[in-house]
């Protein structure tokens, strides 16, 4: 028996969540099977699956463009608002974060920790109040700070970033809070990857 997703479980699964994350917080943009496939590293199939159900329900909207399928957010609807809202508090950490991080210089690797990666990863618990961020590398800590607020106010709740070097990242430590930060769940956030 497969579970619900312990950050949203009236979501079907995992894959349905991430999904919805990434095309309803991103409603001025068109993604093609194979981008989303991508995004959320999961297989041409189910991605096919899960957006065919999507799109039946009124929630994306898709177009053909050659061979390519491209599927959108449907913001003409009544549920557009709400929808948009529980995703950003719910799923919305991953894609926001990882874009508001995506043209930082300095940035090696991000992840999100704490209670929303111990959700995320499908442990039980009440929904997180917060989202814990590790920045490993050096870039400026105003630009986390502004980063933070910003990334705060879009999802409702508090974003508290933590930066710490490559090479403390890298090696053993006697660091209680790094020790703490291994031992949990960590979700990657992909700073890196190009947005259109």
């Amino acid at each position: 028996m497969k579970m619900s997703p312990s950050l949203l479980p009236l979501l079907r699964s995992q894959l349905q969540g991430d999904l919805l994350a990434l095309v309803v917080l991103h409603p001025e943009r068109e993604f093609s099977l194979t981008e989303l496939s991508a995004e959320v590293g999961a297989s041409h199939t189910a991605v096919l699956r899960e957006v065919d159900r999507l799109v039946e329900a009124g929630i994306f909207r898709d177009r053909r463009v050659g061979r390519s399928r491209l599927v959108a957010s449907r913001t003409d609807t009544a549920l557009a608002g709400p929808l948009a809202e529980v995703i950003a508090v719910t799923y919305g950490p991953l894609p926001v974060l990882s874009d508001a991080l995506s043209g930082l210089a300095g940035v090696r690797e991000a992840y999100i920790y704490g209670s929303w990666a111990a959700r995320y990863e499908g442990e039980p618990g009440v929904p997180p109040a917060d989202v814990d961020v590790l920045v490993v590398g050096d870039p400026d800590p105003d630009a986390l700070f502004d980063i933070a607020e910003a990334a705060s106010r879009r999802l409702r709740r508090e974003v508290s970033v933590h930066r710490v070097s490559a090479e403390a990242w890298a090696g053993p430590t006697g660091d209680p809070f790094l020790t703490s930060v291994r031992e949990r769940p960590l979700v990657r956030l992909n700073p890196h990857e190009e947005r259109q």
